[in-house]
């Protein structure tokens, strides 16, 4: 019994958000992480609809994400490349401060009972702000080197 109250103890105190969604996309289980950068309580979000507590995110594309984890029991993904985030929380680490908002990486897995049927799935969302503020600085940094290096050639050829 004690091992399970480390497991729920882990769960809320981790670094990650985690989100359990059941087939209608209700939230089944909303962590710390998920409270302290959202602001809402697990009991304000539980059983509720997550498209309906967060109308900006894209229902057919986030579906069409979950469709094979539930219905082939395979995994997801959604990375800050391709969207920046799904929930729009604010940056909140002192050295990225520089990003307005949290760049996530996330993964859908599914959640398979004991009968072997997926009826719910889990998200994990990671905070992935250091990284891209890295890249895109790095990428900037490119761009005026390179942008550096042509006037240099072209003062060179106009001398």
């Amino acid at each position: 019994m004690q091992e399970f109250h480390w497991i729920i103890d882990m769960l809320q105190t981790v670094d990650v958000g985690i989100v359990v969604l059941d087939k209608q996309f209700n939230v089944k289980m909303w962590n710390g992480f998920m409270e302290s950068h959202s602001g809402r309580l697990p009991s304000d979000v539980r059983d509720k609809c997550l498209f309906d507590l967060y109308p900006d995110i894209d229902k057919d594309w986030f579906k069409q994400k979950a469709k094979p984890v539930f219905g082939l029991k395979t995994r997801a993904f959604m990375i800050w490349e391709q969207r920046p985030y799904l929930f729009k929380f604010s940056n909140y680490r002192p050295i990225t401060g520089s990003e307005e908002f949290m760049y996530q990486n996330i993964i859908l897995s599914p959640l398979v009972s004991s009968t072997g049927k997926v009826d719910n799935i889990s998200m994990m969302i990671y905070d992935m702000t250091d990284i891209a503020s890295g890249k895109k600085q790095l990428e900037a940094l490119q761009v005026a080197q390179s942008e550096a290096f042509e006037r240099q050639h072209m003062l060179r050829n106009n001398l």
